[in-house]
């Protein structure tokens, strides 16, 4: 191939991962030709609706699918924690490349973390798995919607619309914008989302030879990882229409995987953790989904009318 377009959302943390894949291509392959294709999404324009209730994170990759369909675009670049679970039918998960710090990251202009809020205090988040999360620990604070892009989240927060807001360490670090946390949460405190913090290249899965020109840009541990946490999802139908979170480690070939569903307001959490070889990923995921079920996991996602 002498060149590749790649489709992407607009916003300037999107087009950052764009050119990131962008350059580690024409690094790789040598006279290589790659264009950016921005596109607008549907999850990018409403913006005054969760997520949850208006069609889920395929809204965020319904477009840049529809421009590989077409012919418009080769490749899509994700961020893997906005992936739906199942991929359409002809589309193929090409690579995940190495991830980049998956914690949350606290935010605020005067308070130093969740435990300094005064009761009462408003936090912003769209992720239903942030909210559970929060009212689990500290039931005392007020957390509402907060949508729109990184710069736009930041300038509500400067403005005095909430307290405290909290955003991926990955996409605040890929922006330059580390300035901005107060606090990096360890996962203890806030389990993060299926994939956060890789990318992930998409293609149609009958380009075989853009399969090839890919296969250089995954990191195998990252893969691993972040298989089993979306294993644990897809097993309970999960998109960000559940408070669900997934977070494994490998190390030494081996994965902890680490998995709850929750109730938006905290009161009740299925909890498990696992462990198991990273050769198999998928089936770790589907043991942490079945244990989250028999600990109370079906009733939980049974209330929420999922």
């Amino acid at each position: 191939m002498k060149k590749l377009t790649i489709a992407t959302r607009r916003s300037r943390l999107a087009l950052w991962q764009a050119e990131h894949v962008k350059q580690r291509l024409q690094a790789r392959h040598a006279g290589l030709e790659v264009a950016l294709l921005p596109l607008s999404t549907r999850g990018d324009e409403l913006l005054d609706s969760r997520l949850d209730d208006v069609g889920g994170k395929g809204l965020f990759v319904k477009e840049l699918e529809n421009a590989m369909a077409d012919g418009r675009a080769d490749i899509a670049v994700h961020s893997m924690k906005d992936m739906p679970a199942d991929l359409p039918p002809g589309f193929a998960l090409a690579a995940i490349s190495e991830r980049e710090d998956p914690r949350d990251a606290f935010v605020s202009t005067r308070y130093a973390s969740f435990a300094a809020l005064p009761q009462g205090a408003t936090v912003g988040t769209s992720s239903l798995r942030r909210e559970a999360q929060i009212a689990a620990r500290y039931p005392g604070l007020k957390v509402t919607l907060l949508r729109g892009n990184v710069e736009t989240r930041l300038t509500k927060l400067a403005r005095g619309d909430y307290d405290a807001i909290v955003l991926a360490v990955a996409g605040l670090t890929r922006l330059g914008l580390e300035q901005h946390i107060r606090l990096k949460l360890p996962s203890e405190e806030l389990l993060p989302a299926p994939g956060q913090g890789a990318l992930g290249i998409e293609c149609l899965a009958s380009s075989h030879q853009v399969l090839e020109l890919l296969k250089p840009l995954g990191d195998s541990a990252t893969a691993a990882c972040v298989r089993a946490e979306r294993a644990v999802s897809r097993a309970l139908g999960g998109s960000c229409t559940i408070p669900l979170a997934a977070y494994a480690e490998e190390k030494g070939g081996r994965l902890r995987l680490r998995a709850l569903v929750a109730s938006p307001d905290g009161k009740r959490i299925a909890r498990t953790e696992r462990s198991g070889p990273a050769a198999d990923p998928e089936a770790l995921g589907a043991q942490a989904a079945d244990e989250l079920r028999s600990r109370g996991a079906l009733e939980i996602l049974s209330s929420l009318g999922k």
